[in-house]
């Protein structure tokens, strides 16, 4: 869904290529959509509001923001907790409800992405969502949740950030827009206004199909991107950070070349994985953002969540529980693959956004993929 959307800005609902389409080669095999939706049952929606141009008033817009919203058990089983854990490569930033995640192992309810000051309204329309739809589901375990998890990263370089735009329905039709298959990327959701490497970023998601020796499992990723220096970029192992001074940003004031942004991951797995070896997965994603040149800047907020939708009905309040688990010995590969899918999913986010114009006519140049494309190939790095 879209919402007051710019018709200079191309619509999120058009089909564009992806980084392996334009032959970036990327390490691991991909899953059916190779986005985080390919582990089963996850769902993913957005809501993009894109609106008004020109100078800044605080309240009126430019607006270049929205919501992102993710169902672990899709929506219908919201009310199925799954075994969760998160980490934070560094802190300066939010991900409301881990407190409850690092004590009790559990994830018990959508996540959702949005911009740094939006994140208690969306925390609240996900509070009330789920206290509306106790009424119909009267089970104690639905009356059990109170922690939503919400992550947030800075869209203030393009959008009227104080200005609240993010709405409660807003958050609703996110929740009900979400969807199984392909995930939109690019400049949608709560990656509508984000900027990642001084080009413009936003969401992205990637999968891979993962033998071990104990089964075939999936690892899906899903990045909201606004993170990273410009000369620290590097795609396909290639140092681009110096390649395109003609393209960085025009900012007023001009502080971005000071600022390191933030990025959000969400991690997604069939495996049958512990709170304890999930943590253990969401420590391998700051690999793969190092992979693309982020370095945890001191003002990024890098956090990070995995979550499996193996083990069923694992809320149960009484009975002694028997659960599946992967043996630590088999997870280096699960490992491998939240590498490689943070690592496109990050590129996938660029490669999809387009230019943005957004307050005081700031201005942040998609990536040019043509260029990037020479580069490989003179590198002998380009897939075709």
């Amino acid at each position: 869904m879209s919402s007051r959307r710019n018709p200079d800005v191309p619509s999120q609902e058009i089909e564009r290529p992806r980084a392996r389409d334009l032959g970036i080669p990327f390490e691991g095999l991909q899953g059916p959509h190779n986005a985080i939706t390919d582990v089963s049952p996850v769902e993913v929606g957005h809501v993009t509001i894109i609106e008004g141009e020109g100078d800044l008033v605080v309240g009126k817009g430019p607006i270049r923001t929205g919501v992102t919203v993710l169902h672990p058990q899709g929506a219908d089983r919201h009310y199925e907790p799954v075994f969760a854990g998160w980490y934070s490569l560094n802190g300066f930033g939010e991900l409301t409800g881990t407190t409850w995640i690092e004590e009790g192992g559990f994830l018990e309810g959508p996540i959702a992405l949005t911009n740094t000051l939006s994140i208690g309204t969306v925390r609240n329309a996900i509070l009330r969502w789920k206290t509306e739809n106790e009424r119909v589901d009267t089970r104690p375990l639905a009356r059990s949740w109170r922690t939503p998890v919400v992550g947030e990263t800075n869209d203030g370089k393009l959008n009227d950030i104080l200005g609240f735009h993010v709405t409660e329905a807003h958050v609703r039709a996110a929740i009900d827009a979400a969807s199984s298959g392909p995930v939109p990327e690019g400049s949608v959701g709560g990656g509508t206004g984000m900027v990642c490497h001084f080009f413009k970023g936003g969401i992205g998601t990637a999968s891979r199909v993962i033998d071990t020796a104990d089964g075939k499992f999936t690892v899906g990723v899903l990045v909201q991107a606004n993170q990273g220096q410009r000369h620290t970029l590097r795609i396909a192992g290639v140092p681009m950070g110096d390649a395109f001074p003609d393209l960085m940003p025009q900012v007023q004031p001009n502080k971005l070349h000071a600022d390191g942004g933030s990025i959000i991951v969400v991690v997604a797995t069939d495996a049958p994985l512990l709170p304890h070896q999930l943590k253990r997965l969401a420590r391998r994603v700051p690999l793969g953002i190092a992979r693309v040149g982020g370095m945890g800047d001191d003002d990024s907020g890098d956090i990070f969540i995995a979550f499996t939708t193996a083990n069923a009905n694992i809320g149960k309040r009484s009975g002694i529980q028997t659960l599946r688990m992967l043996p630590n010995r088999q997870m280096t590969p699960l490992f491998e693959g939240t590498t490689q899918a943070t690592e496109e999913a990050i590129v996938n986010a660029l490669v999809a956004a387009d230019d943005m114009t957004g307050i005081q006519g700031n201005r942040v140049c998609a990536l040019p993929t043509n260029r990037v494309r020479e580069i490989l190939r003179k590198h002998r790095r380009l897939a075709q």
